[in-house]
């Protein structure tokens, strides 16, 4: 008996059959899970889950429905009862701008008919002076200088707090580099970063910092491997070349704070400090505010700022921000 030959169109109703259903599934998903979905960070989209799934916990709300119907009054108790549970301005505005984003979306998308958080007032932040601490040049110095340089960790932990200290990047964004990230451009040597709402920076580096990222490779041994992560986890003293990993955000905190203890500075230290510490000293140097308020909050006016003969502890240097 024959075997009989498939015909070689066959397989469309299939693909038509597929792409029916995978149309029924997106239009069964609410339209919270589409605003979730549509911030470009994933910090930003576990931030606004976590606030709105607070809101909805202390609400009781049970349903999309019972969500949508939500009044300005229920809004307001939410507001006072995280005042009298001692919640943090900053942590109530935050979690009032997540809701107020969420209804923004869903009125757009004709799911809700009014915004309940629009017309509250939120706690006022003093938007002038943070709240993470930052470095002295002596402390940055000596953290830079803490990790044991003779050993495949310290000296990867020497390239990521020159990193932190010497760049600026965000714990995630150091965490995330791949080795291909690290490359020469127009005469510097640079790093390439994804920053928060996806946009691109090729970002020279400090000679120092250079120089610590190749020590590192040289002894980790996998320069080549281009779309590896760069900064990877240490088991034993030895990477895991068969199966490399990034290392978690979280894990920059820790390599942060574990030599900032060391050298006996205390708590309140974050990876972010490097990022507070990198910006003041830039300032304290010669940077104007303008310069420092583009870096710092990402403005896209200034795709391409530059801060000449940038001193301090970094030493002497250029210091670019070339568009990607």
């Amino acid at each position: 008996m024959q075997e009989r030959k498939a015909h070689p169109n066959s397989h469309l109703p299939q693909k038509r059959s597929q792409t029916n259903v995978s149309l029924q599934l997106l239009q069964a998903i609410p339209e919270e899970e589409v605003w979730l979905a549509g911030q470009l960070s994933p910090h930003t989209r576990r931030a606004y889950k976590r606030d709105v799934q607070h809101f909805v916990r202390a609400m009781n709300i049970r349903s999309a429905t019972e969500l949508r119907q939500v009044s300005r009054a229920a809004v307001i108790h939410w507001q006072n009862t995280m005042k009298e549970q001692g919640t943090k301005p900053r942590s109530i505005r935050r979690r009032l701008s997540a809701l107020s984003s969420l209804f923004s979306h869903l009125i757009t998308h004709r799911a809700a008919d009014i915004n309940p958080v629009r017309d509250i007032k939120r706690p006022r932040v003093n938007r002038k002076q943070g709240t993470t601490r930052a470095f002295s040049s002596k402390e940055a110095r000596k953290i830079l200088d803490a990790p044991d340089p003779t050993t495949l960790q310290g000296l990867r932990d020497r390239a990521i707090l020159s990193v932190g200290l010497q760049a600026g990047p965000r714990r995630s964004e150091i965490a995330s580099l791949l080795v291909k990230d690290y490359h020469t451009n127009a005469g510097y040597k640079c790093l390439h970063f994804i920053r928060k709402g996806g946009e691109d920076l090729s970002l020279a580096i400090n000679p120092q910092t250079s120089q610590r990222i190749e020590d590192y490779l040289a002894v980790a041994g996998h320069g080549e491997d281009f779309d590896g992560p760069l900064f990877r986890r240490i088991h034993n003293g030895t990477p895991n070349r068969n199966a490399p990993h990034h290392l978690h955000p979280q894990a920059i905190d820790r390599i942060l704070r574990k030599y900032a203890s060391s050298l006996g500075l205390g708590p309140g230290y974050s990876a972010h400090s490097m990022r507070a510490t990198f910006i003041t000293t830039a300032l304290n140097n010669g940077a104007s505010l303008d310069d420092g308020q583009s870096y710092y909050l990402h403005c896209t006016q200034y795709p391409v700022c530059r801060v000449d003969s940038f001193r301090g502890f970094f030493g002497q240097t250029n210091l670019r921000f070339l568009s990607g």
